[in-house]
């Protein structure tokens, strides 16, 4: 076992239960929690674990290598972190945290619009490697300025985010304050005092705020005018006129995440995008959705003609290699980077990135099955 990997916390749930400790309620609560009833969350992984996979234990088996390329980029295992809004809020720091990590493990980190780390800096800490998911604002100036500025750093993939048209109904974001507008209650403050760490490093790295958005975002707005500003600045609606300008604009890869039917697949392929992620947005948007294993069966029919990737729900190396041998050909994980950065700060990305490194490779082991590309050799229908 790498030693990157803390022996205390091996695996996801370890970590889950670490960060629990270390974050007031409201905030792991917007983490950790879904929409509604929280049904589509629990289906996810639920569904994701019901696919088997078997060995072939009498084949001549070399090596495995878990080495992957996507998009025309390789990378050193088939998963990368997911974009999260407001990720400093749940740890401080977290996404320059994740960020680094993952240029170290070499694999993929999507920023996004609505994280608290700015596009310079996610490019400066991946050297350039870091992609970037927009939200679509409303305004096409202000469309093209953020464009321009993620060409500018080098991003080499644009993520296209249809699945917000308009914000899910969230339980505990509303009991916590933590809906728009948002607002800090004597209850919020009390658990603050209560995770005196997190708070410390709230205090040393500053009150978390959208970098990337900061240079228009007018001075002095309070947490309800900062709320209005946002739903007025951005429409999470796409359709094939929005997304035009932004393909013929966009010279690197573009891709569509948040797809969840074979409907949506076709018109992607025809507006010219060069991948997809299948995902329902970690169950936080529609409690009724189809879990993504799901809808990733009936679209990796498609597979020759558009790059299938999923996220939503994958929790470890197994969970990843189940999504592989059924058609994915990369993975992305939101929630499980940001419980490794909230249990072990600093360490956090290297220890999730290294632990599902491990129980990966494992899995490829135990199947005797030496590249990626032939999980679904051992999937059983």
């Amino acid at each position: 076992m790498t030693s990157e990997i803390s022996s205390r916390f091996p695996s996801m749930d370890d970590l889950r239960e670490r960060a629990k400790n270390r974050v007031p309620q409201f905030a792991f609560e917007y983490l950790d929690g879904g929409c509604n009833e929280d049904v589509s969350i629990i289906r996810n992984t639920a569904e994701i674990r019901d696919v088997q996979l078997q060995p072939r234990y009498l084949r001549n088996f070399g090596e495995s290598s878990t080495r992957t390329k996507v998009l025309g980029m390789e990378f050193d295992a088939p998963f990368g972190i997911s974009p999260v809004g407001l990720q400093g809020l749940m740890w401080p720091n977290s996404p320059e945290i994740l960020a680094k990590a993952a240029h170290k493990h070499n694999v993929p980190f999507i920023l996004s619009t609505v994280t608290t780390l700015s596009i310079e800096r996610a490019s400066e800490l991946t050297e350039g490697k870091a992609w970037f998911q927009l939200y679509n604002p409303v305004d096409d100036t202000l469309r093209d300025d953020i464009i321009d500025r993620a060409e500018a750093a080098g991003c080499p993939v644009l993520v296209l985010l249809c699945d917000v048209p308009t914000f899910g109904y969230r339980p505990r974001d509303i009991r916590n304050g933590l809906a728009l507008p948002p607002k800090m209650s004597v209850k919020n403050i009390l658990q603050i005092l209560g995770k005196p760490t997190w708070a410390y490093n709230t205090l040393k790295y500053g009150q978390p705020t959208f970098q990337t958005l900061k240079p228009y975002t007018p001075e002095g707005l309070n947490l309800k005018q900062l709320g209005q500003f946002m739903d007025k600045t951005f429409s999470g609606r796409l359709n094939a006129e929005k997304i035009k300008p932004i393909r013929d604009k966009w010279k690197g890869k573009l891709v569509l995440k948040g797809v969840a039917s074979e409907q949506d697949t076709k018109d992607a392929i025809d507006m010219g995008f060069d991948g997809i992620i299948v995902s329902n947005h970690g169950g936080r948007q529609l409690d009724a959705a189809q879990s993504t294993i799901n809808s990733l069966r009936e679209i990796t029919q498609y597979g020759d003609q558009i790059e299938i990737m999923m996220d939503s729900g994958l929790r470890s190396g197994p969970d990843i290699a189940r999504a592989m041998a059924s058609g994915a050909k990369f993975t992305f994980m939101g929630r499980s980077f940001m419980y490794g950065a909230a249990a072990l700060g600093n360490k956090g990305g290297d220890h999730t990135i290294a632990m599902l490194k491990t129980q990966f490779k494992q899995v490829m082991d135990q199947l005797c099955c030496e590249r990626v590309e032939d999980l679904p050799n051992h999937l059983i229908k």
